[in-house]
């Protein structure tokens, strides 16, 4: 079973991520995003840290492919740290557009490739907003999008977090 959760920042999403996988006695959690020396993004860590049961093992890597391989259920927070990883890693920013989107929907398959059980994906829902005025976030909007779409496809069952509020969507276009 796979199941993307999906919203906006700070709309419950990572908590209902969690409590999907709450009753499991053993949890692979992958926190895939960047490593920053921010005193508020620390902060946001521990939070989330401290509210998940201490059986949850916690594994900090920007390579989907190998964090996939395990046979306990896994939860994936978030797409969207991945993805500004991923890019910084390739030091890929200025890749025209096409040879980048390319490049990620290829990443994406192959951590698709290596799903063996169970995973919950976190992701943030970033198209729904204001155009961002610089190509990087154009570029990082327009890709999130498409790797959403990929796992979403993926997937069993996709959840938009709104305001707290969970709403299963049924249909794929």
């Amino acid at each position: 079973m796979q199941v993307l959760v999906t919203g906006g920042v700070r709309s419950g999403k990572s908590r209902h991520a969690e409590s999907l996988l709450r009753e499991r006695p053993a949890v692979r959690y992958v926190a895939p995003g960047p490593v920053l020396d921010d005193a508020d993004w620390a902060a946001r860590i521990a939070a989330h840290r401290a509210r998940r049961p201490a059986s949850w093992e916690t594994v900090e890597t920007h390579d989907l492919a190998v964090a996939l391989q395990t046979d306990v259920p896994l939860l994936i927070d978030c797409l969207g740290t991945w993805l500004t990883a991923a890019i910084d890693a390739a030091d890929a920013w200025e890749w025209p557009a096409d040879e980048l989107t390319d490049w990620v929907v290829d990443q994406v398959g192959t951590a698709l490739a290596a799903v063996r059980g169970e995973v919950v994906w976190v992701t943030n829902e970033v198209g729904m907003g204001v155009v961002p005025a610089h190509r990087s976030g154009r570029l990082f909007r327009d890709l999130l999008g498409t790797v959403n779409q990929h796992i979403g496809a993926a997937c069993d069952e996709v959840h938009l977090v709104v305001a707290g509020r969970v709403l299963r969507l049924h249909e794929a276009i």
